[in-house]
């Protein structure tokens, strides 16, 4: 498989009376010339072995087959013609020296945002880009109205309504939206966690889920209700905690029409309908076997009063408190190297 050359075509045409020896000369001298212009420096590599002497003099046949035309007439024409060239950049050929240049405003970006420093290879996009600083949505939704930035996002909402999913899973036909949701739900299936905690190495497959994670950490709480001022570090546990005030019980049995506030009850209760699996577990003592009951019926009779997160054991709400209070394990550490030594 042969690479792209570079192709000049003279300027000039020259006289009959110079030999080949000089017309080589004349045609590096103005291959250089050509290298010469900016986007070119960067990403033209000529090839000095055989192929391009080749190359080269096939050109020369061509001009001189050519030599009845004046320079006016023929330097247009020259520039429509087929000039074999790569992008250094991006290993890619182009047919003419037109496509190139134009290719190689994607390296170059030359247009660049007043905000925020972010530079773009065309101007539609930065145009796009600055109505995320102004906040102009000039694209509206026929169906609900809402306003879009860009016509991308627009046609993507659309699929809201006309229920078009084009983006398929092939591990189990789950079809999406958005390519998005589509590479967020491989995940599931493939286990990859892109997205680490610095502070205690857990990660995750989503960035929103590392975001949420982080709040417990810092002790940030960003949701607060407007009805008691509580303050919540999850979206979720809010419209949980809101139903308290509403009396909302947005779950319902489809079984039996019972409704419920929160949806860990609507599973406990699930269980009256496809009734409990017995496992012939034995125990000493009946603590225990109450505490393992739990593990067939769903039931947390356990909550957080932080986050309302609900839990089967209260060993388990002990731990998912520490999240909260930043209550480190140090001291209980220290406490078993004592008995190691």
């Amino acid at each position: 498989m042969s690479f792209f050359y570079i192709i000049t075509i003279k300027e000039e045409q020259e006289e009959s009376c110079i030999s080949q020896d000089e017309e080589q000369l004349d045609l590096k001298q103005e291959t250089e010339t050509l290298m010469e212009i900016p986007t070119l420096e960067e990403h033209v590599e000529s090839e000095a072995d055989g192929n391009n002497q080749q190359s080269f003099n096939g050109t020369d046949s061509q001009d001189e087959e050519h030599t009845s035309t004046t320079d006016e007439e023929t330097e247009p024409q020259n520039r429509d013609q087929r000039i074999p060239i790569v992008c250094k950049e991006s290993v890619k050929g182009f047919s003419y020296l037109s496509q190139f240049r134009v290719h190689m405003g994607i390296h170059q970006k030359p247009f660049a945002c007043t905000e925020c420093t972010k530079i773009f290879s065309k101007l539609t996009n930065l145009k796009s880009h600055m109505r995320t600083h102004s906040g102009k949505k000039p694209l509206s939704c026929q169906e609900c109205n809402k306003r879009f930035r860009r016509t991308s996002d627009l046609k993507t909402h659309m699929r809201t309504h006309t229920g078009e999913k084009p983006f398929s899973c092939k591990q189990c036909d789950r079809r999406f939206t958005q390519i998005n949701g589509l590479k967020i739900h491989t995940r599931t299936h493939t286990g990859e966690k892109p997205f680490p905690c610095k502070e205690c190495n857990t990660s995750f497959s989503q960035i929103s889920h590392l975001y949420s994670h982080m709040r417990t950490h810092t002790g940030e709480k960003q949701f607060t209700c407007k009805e008691c001022q509580k303050s919540f570090s999850r979206m979720h546990s809010l419209k949980a905690h809101m139903t308290t005030h509403t009396g909302e019980k947005p779950f319902t049995c489809k079984e039996c029409d019972k409704s419920f506030r929160l949806l860990h009850n609507l599973k406990t209760h699930m269980r009256t309908h496809t009734g409990e699996k017995k496992c012939n577990t034995s125990f000493s003592q009946i603590s225990h076997l109450y505490s393992h009951m739990r593990t067939h019926t769903g039931e947390k009779p356990f909550s957080c009063k932080e986050c309302d997160k609900c839990f089967s054991e209260k060993s388990n709400l002990k731990t998912h408190m520490r999240t909260h209070s930043g209550e480190k394990r140090e001291a209980f550490s220290s406490y078993r190297n004592v008995f190691r030594t």
